[in-house]
């Protein structure tokens, strides 16, 4: 194989690892609505530019649930 091919499934790769780990990502977090949750969803499913815009811009704001001693029981 030559370079330009390498190039070409090293980054087809990479984006879709990235975006597997973005929906992962938004299926564990809280957002202030389901509306924007499913925003983010499609938005890192568009190729390529998605997962860039969700790390640059979403990641931040969703929320992590926090377990507390009630739901751990």
């Amino acid at each position: 194989m030559d370079n330009f091919t390498l190039i070409v499934i090293g980054t087809g790769v990479t984006f879709f690892l990235l975006t597997c780990y973005a929906i992962l990502d938004i299926a564990r977090k809280d957002f202030d609505s389901i509306k924007q949750k499913a925003l983010w969803g499609i938005i890192t499913l568009t190729p390529f530019i998605g997962p860039i815009l969700y790390f640059a811009i979403g990641y931040r704001k969703g929320k992590t649930p926090q377990i507390t001693d009630i739901e751990s029981k």
